[in-house]
């Protein structure tokens, strides 16, 4: 089975072929990030708008690159959540387009279930269950990977996630965007001794996280 999958939850483009028998068959990234940088973070009005842009151009070279056409898709995936509702519209308007005018089914993703997901496309994929770190944009979870489709939640941050605390101290710090990887850069240069931060939530039972200190 060969599926086409399409991702528009953010600020990025991202289209793959993958082969049930084969593997991963080709993908692209097309990245958003010169167009948010003069405003300092996302625009969703313009996210959407790049995405309806980018993905059929996209969607056609990976076709392309990967010498398949059409009559060989036997389903679409896209992301359905959660994400920019815009951004998320757009994959799932061409997604589910595409599959129609193809005759074949379309699938809706969860977008964290695509993230624990992901290691089963290594070489050496872990076997169930596993334990999964799960740090993405808004998120920072520990999930339990029964099997495909059974989840269970083990912590959850209980204000911003890592990535909302490196986008915003970037921004306090007037260090542009995205700030993540240019903090992470200074950090390594840092006297770790200079100030003393808190360890929060060490008293309390439970695998929740904080990252703004709290006790």
């Amino acid at each position: 089975m060969i599926v086409l999958g399409i991702e528009t939850s953010c600020d990025e483009t991202g289209v793959a072929l993958y082969d049930s028998e084969r593997g991963l068959l080709g993908h692209a990234l097309y990245s958003q990030v010169q167009l948010h940088a003069e405003f300092g973070g996302v625009v969703p009005e313009l996210a959407s708008r790049d995405h309806v842009r980018k993905t059929l151009p996209l969607t056609r070279s990976v076709l392309d690159d990967s010498g398949c056409g059409a009559h060989d898709i036997d389903g679409v995936a896209y992301t359905a959540g959660p994400g920019l509702i815009g951004a998320l519209l757009v994959g799932a308007a061409i997604g589910r387009s595409l599959a129609w005018s193809w005759g074949v089914p379309a699938v809706g993703v969860h977008h964290m279930e695509g993230h624990l997901l992901a290691p089963m496309l290594e070489e050496n994929p872990p076997d169930f269950p596993f334990v999964a770190l799960l740090v993405s944009g808004g998120h920072s979870q520990l999930v339990a990977v029964e099997e495909v489709g059974r989840y269970r939640l083990l912590g959850d941050t209980l204000d911003d996630a890592a990535g909302e605390a490196f986008d915003k101290t970037a921004k306090l710090l007037g260090l542009g965007y995205p700030g993540g990887p240019a903090l992470a850069r200074l950090a390594t240069k840092g006297n770790p001794a200079r100030f003393k931060f808190p360890r929060p939530m060490t008293n309390r039972p439970g695998l929740d996280f904080s990252f703004s200190g709290l006790k």
